[in-house]
Order: structure tokens, then C-alpha cells, then sequence
């Protein structure tokens, strides 16, 4: 436990590491105090960073607000595209698709939300499939988008993660965050609190700081090594443990959807952007090799290839402090599940905005530590629940992966959620949960699972009343839907810029 009695202001702050991570956290940290504070980021051009995050869901725009950024300039810079979701092709089983779209499906009542009406409605031979009422699904399909009134329609970004990280670092610089180039290659502690007290370049140069941002990726120089804080390890629940990305040229329009086509031993990602397309294979090293992962991955991509694929090793797990001492872990140092829902810059901004929310100018203190590590680790454990959830519940039988995966055992958290939406249709979310209740339906009922009840609210309808219901919710949908632009005649016409499709 940190001495109250002894706490010193924090004035100088040291980000470890650029790339996504740590100019997120610049642009955060500059946005709110650059102004009172020394802010330092140090980063190598020699060392690359992943860069496979170009997908989000829509709570970055939650950030972008805070730093009153111009969508039309963010996007014209990372050549973003929307997305409204992300398809799930052949998870549930070989050629069986679905889609986890944004936003809500239908109309809930106070007492049982809108799955349990559609239920009766299935049963009763008067209902579509459930995407009929969600109007994010069916523009996906169509691929069209329009900004509407009072934000009526949900979305998210596809972004160049290049570009994103060298935009936040324009928008950085100026509000006070001085960026060193260097290696750094140690770290010095204070002998009496075991905090760290220093950073040391390749150069020889010593930087010192108050408080430090581990942005060093897998590695965590400053969390795992300096401080010591271990890696939970979750292999056992998610088998994936490699991936390889690649960029290919642009053969077609953008669409505003992730594209997730599972295979034998994982998945493979195809991310629309406007100048290219990302793609990339993740899989288990325990059922599929890398060099056939990598020849799958070529022969499943369209267009020309514009830089050579590189194999990512990683390991499913998470830090249980991400904060300890002096030091904040962000992004992949504090741990990694892996990206199937688009997860990993949400993880980044959420310890960026909980930093500024506790941030310790009078000092560090325990209590601000423990409340942020318990809000971390509440908000990873029902992520991890929901990414688990793709995997177990499958009817594949195609491969021993997938087999595996429906026989493991699973967190109790999950199991509970599985069997209480099996049993009655309900879903509940807990306070500050990331996926709300429409993201746990979309998935249970595209994986699989269709509730044997349903709440007697419903029955409460009779049958012309419910297909009336039922039907003005679609028409409605159908109505807006038709009236949409394409996508990419709106992404070029709200933020293109006059440059070639190619990288």
C-alpha cells in the first residue's frame, strides 16, 4: 500500500511507445492537461508496430467528442470508411452467416425487450428473421449509409491505423507533448518505493518522469518487466494465438461491414478502407501451421498484395493491475484477447479516459490504483465472455478446433448467460458492460441458440395485433433503407480525398 502521507505531485509524464496506443493516450492526456503538464512520448521509427486495428465500434466517437475532432478531417486522413457491423460467415456452422450489427433490433416493451415478441412471432409463422427489424443490418446488406437525424443510425470506422497514429500526433504536438526519438533500452527505479524513476535510450539520454504510459505492446518493458505484474493467461478458453496481416488494392467498392469468414482453425478478416483493403488470418498454432495459414490467407484475398505478410505471435491473457506503482499499462502491454469484435482501440481509449477521470496530479494514490484496475478488469472479463461465447457455442464439425472449442469448459459468467437466454430469451447487461443487450441476442441466436420461452407480455398480443407490429417495425426499416445512399458514393462525397486506391 502507497504512503498517503507521502505522495508527490505528478507533473512530468513519460509515454513508452507510439503507434496507436500511445498517441491515443497523447492526444488524451494533451487534450485535457497539456497545458499543466510535461508530457513526453518516446518511439522508434525503427520498430514497427501491429497495426491490425483498423477496425472500431462506435464508442470512439465518445473520444473523438471529448477531443473535438472533425469527422470529415479524421476521415479524409486515415482513409476511414463506416461500419455498421461485422458478418459472421460460417461460425456457426460451414456456410451458415450471420451479422452483429450496431445499434438496436425493434421495439422493447418496459417489462421484455423485443426478442421475446419476435419469439412469438417465429412461432406463430408471423415473423422474418430477426435482422428484419434492425435497420443497421439490412443498410449493411445493402451497403448503404447516410448520417441521419438525432443520430439515427449507428456506426463505427474502418481506419488506416498508420495514418490514425500519425494524425493524433499532429494534433498532439501542438497542444504540448514532445515526441523523442529513440530505443529504449532500460529503466532505472527509486530504491525506497520501487516506482520507476527513469527511461534510458539507445542514445545514452535519461529521461525521468512522475508517471509512466506503457504503450511497449506485447513486450510491457515497464508493467511486466520493471513492475513485475504477471500475465493471466486465457489460452484455455481462446485458442488463437497467431495471426498475419496483409494489404491488398482495392478491386471494389467499400462496404461499411467487417467481414469474419471462419475456417478450420480460426478466422480471416477483410476490412474495406478507401484506398485499400486489410486483411489478415488468425488462427491456433495448435491445429494449423504457418506457412499453410499463410498460403490460405493468400489464396483468399482479392487484389494485389501491397506489402509482405508478417506472422504475429501472441498469447490470449490480460494484466489483473494495469496500474501499479507509477506505471499505466495501455493497449497490448496490458494484455491482449484478440480482435474478432473490434475491441482492441475501445480497450485503449477506456484506460486513457480512466486515467484522466483519476488522474493523480496531487499525487498517486492506492485507492485511485484499485478502482482503476477494478473498473479494467470488470470491463475485460465480460469482453472476454463475449468472444469466448463465438467460439463455444458452434455446430462444426468439420475440424478438431472447432470441436474442441464446443466441448471446453467456460467461464461460470458465460455459462450463466448462455443458459438463462436458452431457458427464457432474457439477457441482461451489467453497469457499464461494453456489449449491450441487442450484441448478446444477435450472436447467441446467430450461433445458435433460440430461447424455449418466451416473456407472457407477449402473449398478451393477438396474432393480428403482433403481425401489425411486426410489420410497421419492417416497413419502417425497409422504407429508410431504400432511401440511403451507397456507401461509397457517400464516403466519397462526405470525406474522399483525390488520391489513388493504392497505398
Amino acid at each position: 500500500m502507497r504512503d498517503p502521507n507521502n505522495r508527490q505531485p505528478v507533473r512530468r509524464v513519460v509515454i513508452c511507445g507510439g503507434g496507436t496506443a500511445g498517441w491515443m493516450a497523447a492526444a488524451g492526456i494533451s487534450k485535457v492537461l497539456g497545458k499543466l503538464l510535461d508530457i513526453k512520448l518516446i518511439e522508434s521509427d525503427e520498430i514497427g508496430t501491429v497495426g491490425v486495428g483498423e477496425a472500431t465500434i462506435p464508442t470512439l466517437m465518445n473520444f473523438h467528442n471529448l477531443l473535438e475532432l472533425n469527422e470529415q478531417e479524421f476521415m479524409a486522413e486515415t482513409q476511414a470508411t463506416f461500419k455498421l457491423g461485422i458478418g459472421f460467415e460460417s461460425w456457426r456452422d460451414v456456410k451458415q452467416d450471420y451479422i452483429h450489427s450496431f445499434g438496436t433490433t425493434g421495439t422493447d416493451h418496459w417489462t421484455a425487450g423485443f426478442q421475446h415478441f419476435w419469439h412469438k412471432g417465429v412461432e406463430r409463422g408471423l415473423a422474418g428473421d430477426y435482422g428484419d427489424y434492425c435497420l443497421e443490418l439490412k443498410a449493411s446488406l445493402e451497403s448503404r449509409f447516410a448520417h441521419l437525424p438525432n443520430q439515427g443510425m449507428n456506426y463505427a470506422y474502418h481506419l488506416d491505423a498508420g495514418r490514425y497514429a500519425k494524425y493524433l500526433r499532429r494534433f498532439s504536438e501542438p497542444k504540448g507533448v514532445q515526441r523523442i526519438e529513440g530505443k529504449i533500452v532500460r529503466y532505472t527505479r527509486h530504491a525506497d518505493s520501487g516506482d520507476v524513476r527513469s527511461v534510458v535510450l539507445e542514445s545514452g539520454q535519461e529521461i525521468e518522469g512522475d508517471l509512466f504510459v506503457d504503450c511497449t505492446g506485447f513486450r510491457g518493458m515497464l508493467i511486466g518487466e520493471a513492475m513485475e505484474e504477471p500475465l493471466e493467461d486465457w489460452s484455455r478458453w481462446l485458442f488463437c494465438d497467431r495471426a498475419i496481416a496483409v494489404q491488398t488494392e482495392s478491386v471494389g467498392d467499400a462496404i461499411p461491414l467487417t467481414r469474419s469468414m471462419a475456417h478450420q482453425a480460426g478466422w480471416q478478416w477483410r476490412i474495406p478502407l478507401q484506398h485499400r483493403v486489410g486483411n489478415g488470418i488468425v488462427y491456433s498454432s495448435r491445429y494449423l501451421d504457418d506457412e499453410t495459414a499463410m498460403k490460405q490467407l493468400l489464396g483468399n484475398v482479392a487484389g494485389k498484395t501491397l506489402i509482405t505478410p508478417r506472422v504475429i505471435k501472441f498469447k490470449p491473457c490480460q494484466r489483473r493491475q494495469t496500474w501499479k506503482g507509477n506505471v499505466v499499462a495501455v493497449g497490448l502491454a496490458s494484455g491482449f484477447l484478440e480482435p474478432i469484435e473490434s475491441t482492441s482501440i475501445h480497450l485503449i481509449q477506456r484506460a486513457v479516459i480512466r486515467l484522466m477521470q483519476t488522474f493523480p496530479a496531487d499525487g498517486i494514490s492506492q485507492h485511485d490504483i484499485d478502482e482503476f484496475n477494478n473498473q479494467c478488469n470488470s470491463e475485460i472479463d465480460h469482453i472476454r465472455d463475449f468472444i469466448i461465447l463465438h467460439y463455444h457455442v458452434n455446430n462444426r464439425t468439420d475440424s478438431q478446433f472447432w470441436i474442441d472449442a464446443r466441448e471446453m469448459s467456460i467461464p461460470a459468467s458465460l455459462q450463466h448467460r448462455i443458459d438463462l437466454f436458452r431457458e427464457t430469451g432474457r439477457v441482461f447487461r451489467i453497469s457499464n458492460e461494453l456489449f449491450a443487450e441487442n450484441s448478446w441476442i444477435q450472436v447467441m441466436l446467430g450461433q445458435g441458440i433460440m430461447p424455449r420461452t418466451h416473456h407472457q407480455t407477449a402473449d398478451l398480443m393477438s396474432d393480428q395485433e403482433l403481425k401489425g407490429f411486426l410489420g410497421s417495425i419492417k416497413s419502417a426499416v425497409d422504407r429508410t433503407v431504400v432511401q440511403l445512399p451507397t456507401h461509397e458514393a457517400y464516403v466519397q462525397r462526405y470525406c474522399g480525398r483525390s488520391e489513388g486506391k493504392a497505398a
